[in-house]
């Protein structure tokens, strides 16, 4: 690949491998009809902004923007399973006002960026399945308090089925982000 070769990317809350575990179980509790398509274990995290196809070159410039981003701790907690139109199966969860304010920080860095920003509200979820339109939640959500203090530059590698790799961590100390993997 040159440096001209496009990236597809995205910014997104990307669980440690307890909470992965958590997330994991309760997409395996679903009731999924025949042709849904669960994400996989290691695919499972909250979208902070889709950036979709970027040129490799701005890379380093964009991963210098993103890391003069304040990111303050955050408390993100399950709320409500729905199946959103086109079959799409969705964990909502509800995060204490530390979520959206990064969310906001991050569009500021990506409208800089000259990134075309989602207009629709910030709907926080963790994507269970697709082609899941008649698909059945479990009858009670997951347990869980996740305290997420980062945020990830993830790419989307092209093949039949989405396979991602962490680009880069922001948001915490140096000692943490040696011990991080991308699941």
């Amino acid at each position: 690949m040159s440096d001209r070769d496009p990236v597809r990317l995205f910014l997104a809350l990307w669980p440690e491998p307890p909470l992965r575990k958590t997330l994991s179980a309760y997409r395996d509790a679903w009731r999924w009809p025949a042709g849904a398509k669960p994400v996989t274990d290691a695919t499972l995290h909250l979208t902070l902004h889709f950036i979709g196809a970027f040129a490799r070159a701005r890379l380093p410039a964009l991963s210098a923007s993103l890391a003069a981003v304040p990111v303050e701790e955050m408390v993100v907690r399950p709320a409500d399973a729905e199946v959103w139109k086109g079959g799409i199966a969705v964990l909502r969860v509800h995060g204490d006002a530390a979520l959206p304010r990064l969310h906001d920080r991050l569009g500021v860095v990506l409208a800089d960026a000259a990134i075309a920003l989602d207009l629709r509200p910030f709907a926080p979820h963790v994507t269970l399945a697709r082609k899941a339109a008649k698909a059945k939640p479990p009858g009670e959500k997951p347990a869980f308090e996740w305290r997420a203090d980062a945020f990830a530059l993830v790419e989307s590698l092209p093949g039949r089925s989405a396979h991602y790799e962490v680009l880069e961590r922001f948001g915490v100390s140096p000692q943490t982000r040696s011990d991080f993997a991308s699941g």
